[in-house]
């Protein structure tokens, strides 16, 4: 029988119980990304599912791994390590299709590798000072707010604006403002309670990662909007006193 205490996973079955808890973890979060990964990739070849769909599946997917790893306290090397394969990985795929379902071969973009070296910059940031929710509150911003925004500003964006030789639409800019608002206001709800800064310092996140989102070139929103909005939110939070 499963069982969690203090975030480590201990099993009644004694060969188990020989394993140490680091390998449970590292497990755990492996399987949760091969799941993903896997789910996606099928997908696209067999359910004829488009490339952009398989990506966002992907790209929202992986996002929620940083709320297991801040559940199970997975080390920062761990992390690191794995923010550093998956950013090789993902050059690479560019240019063999590795991944064709989430990398298209001469795509010009480099927003999965950028988003593997952000998660890495975040878990070597704010795992070192124990600030896990500021980590949590970049990725699920970057996996939320601008995967949900891609495929509204896809499907409904009727609105269109450009910048930077770059169209957008202004449905898509409203809902990567308010899914950031969201995910930012919930996390920082669930750390530090009902207080008045955890509902205002999200206001400023949801701006600023929309904006980001809109002026980044070349995928770069990938590393911009979840470093940028973590900052922020850790910033915003000491000065107004919210941080713990």
């Amino acid at each position: 029988m499963l069982v969690s205490i203090g975030g480590s996973l201990l099993y009644s079955i004694p060969w188990l119980e020989s394993i140490p808890p680091l390998w449970w973890q590292i497990g755990i979060v492996a399987l949760g990304l091969g799941a993903i990964v896997l789910s996606a990739e099928t997908l696209h070849r067999r359910a004829a599912t488009s490339s952009e769909l398989t990506r966002k599946i992907v790209h929202i997917g992986t996002g929620n791994v940083i709320l297991i790893a801040w559940w199970l306290q997975i080390p920062a090397w761990v992390g690191i390590s794995a923010s550093v394969i998956a950013s090789a990985i993902a050059l690479l795929s560019y240019y063999i299709p590795l991944l064709p379902g989430i990398n298209s071969v001469g795509r010009n973009s480099f927003g999965t590798f950028f988003y593997a070296v952000s998660i890495g910059v975040l878990i070597a940031w704010f795992w070192t000072l124990r600030q896990f929710q500021y980590a949590a509150i970049g990725v699920l911003v970057m996996a939320w707010g601008d995967g949900l925004a891609g495929l509204i500003g896809q499907k409904f964006g009727r609105h269109p604006y450009q910048l930077w030789g770059m169209t957008k639409s202004w449905e898509g800019s409203l809902t990567m403002a308010l899914i950031s608002y969201a995910v930012s206001s919930l996390v920082l709800l669930s750390v530090q309670g009902n207080v008045w800064q955890a509902w205002l310092v999200p206001v400023a996140i949801g701006f600023v990662a929309t904006a980001l989102e809109a002026f980044s070139k070349f995928g770069i929103d990938n590393l911009t909007v979840p470093v940028g909005s973590a900052a922020l939110a850790f910033y915003l939070s000491q000065l107004l006193s919210l941080g713990s």
